[in-house]
C-alpha cells in the first residue's frame, strides 16, 4: 500500500531585488523589467511553501518532523534572505537575476542536500499575492 503523504511547511522573508540583465543596456532593462529594474531597487513580502513527499513512518507517524524542516529553512533560507538585498548582500544573486523562478530554484538547491532523497521536495514561493513560481514544477 502506498502511503504517500505530502506535508508543508509555510515561512515568511522580506527581500528586495532589482531585476537587471547588465548583457543589456539600460533602456532595454527598462521596456523589459518595467518598475522592477528600478535602479534604487524594490521589495516584497515572500510567502516560501517548502512541500516534502514520503512515505509516513510507522514509528513516529510523522513523513518528516515539520519542526526539524522548519529550522532547516530558517537556517539555509530565512537567516540568508530575510530583510537583505539580494542583489547586493546574498552571493547566490551576485551573478544571478533575483527572479521569483531564479530564487525558488535557489532555495531548491539550498534545502535539496539537506533532505533526504526518498522525498519529493517542491518549492512554491509567491512574490505577491497573485503572482508565484513552484520549482520543479
Amino acid at each position: 500500500m502506498d502511503n504517500k503523504v505530502a506535508v508543508y511547511r509555510k515561512e515568511h522573508f522580506n527581500a528586495a531585488h532589482r531585476l537587471h540583465n547588465p548583457a543589456l543596456s539600460d533602456v532595454e532593462n527598462a521596456e523589459l523589467f518595467g518598475k522592477c529594474n528600478y535602479a534604487n531597487y524594490h521589495g516584497h513580502n515572500y510567502e516560501l511553501i517548502v512541500k516534502v513527499i514520503g512515505e509516513v513512518n510507522p514509528k513516529t507517524g510523522y513523513v518528516i518532523d515539520l519542526k526539524v524542516l522548519g529550522d532547516l529553512i530558517k537556517e539555509l533560507v530565512i537567516e540568508k534572505f530575510d530583510h537583505k538585498n539580494l542583489n547586493l548582500d546574498t552571493v547566490e544573486f551576485k551573478n544571478l537575476n533575483p527572479t521569483a523562478e531564479n530564487i525558488a530554484i535557489v532555495i531548491y538547491n539550498m534545502l535539496r542536500p539537506k533532505i533526504d532523497k526518498k522525498y519529493e521536495l517542491k518549492i512554491v514561493l509567491y512574490e505577491t499575492e497573485r503572482n508565484y513560481v513552484e520549482y520543479p514544477a
